[in-house]
C-alpha cells in the first residue's frame, strides 16, 4: 500500500482542550485512519511549524484523500498537509525509468541549470 507522511496544525482552542483535557490523539487519528482502509505506522507531536507529524499507509489516494477531507471538516486544525512517501526502492525505478524513456522535455530557454 502507499505510504504517505501526514502533518497537522491545531487550531488554539485544540491545543487548551488537550490541555484541560489531556487525550490519546494517536487513538483517534488511528480511528480515522483505519475507517478509510489504512494503517497509522507512527504518530509524533512536533515542535515546529506542524503540531504534529505521522506516517499512515492507504489502499489508495481516494482513501487518503477520504481521510484528508474527514479531518479537515472536524475543524481543529489550521493546516493538513500529505505528502506521498516513496521508498528507496520504488525512487530507483522512477530514477531508472526517467532515464531510459524518450521524453523530449527541454528545459527553459536560457536557464541556467548547470
Amino acid at each position: 500500500m502507499p505510504s504517505y507522511l501526514f502533518q497537522w496544525k491545531y487550531k488554539d482552542p485544540a491545543i487548551k482542550a488537550m490541555v484541560d483535557t489531556p487525550q490519546d490523539r494517536p487513538a483517534e487519528l488511528r480511528k480515522v485512519v483505519e475507517a478509510f482502509g489504512g494503517r497509522l505506522h507512527q504518530f509524533y507531536f512536533a515542535f515546529g511549524e506542524y503540531d504534529g507529524v505521522s506516517v499512515v499507509e492507504f489502499p489508495d489516494n481516494e482513501s487518503c484523500a477520504a481521510r484528508a477531507v474527514t479531518l479537515a471538516g472536524a475543524g481543529a486544525n489550521t493546516a493538513l498537509r500529505t505528502t506521498v512517501l516513496l521508498t528507496a526502492g520504488e525512487w530507483q525505478s522512477a530514477m531508472r525509468r526517467a532515464s531510459s524513456v524518450p521524453h523530449g522535455y527541454r528545459s527553459p530557454v536560457s536557464y541556467p541549470y548547470a
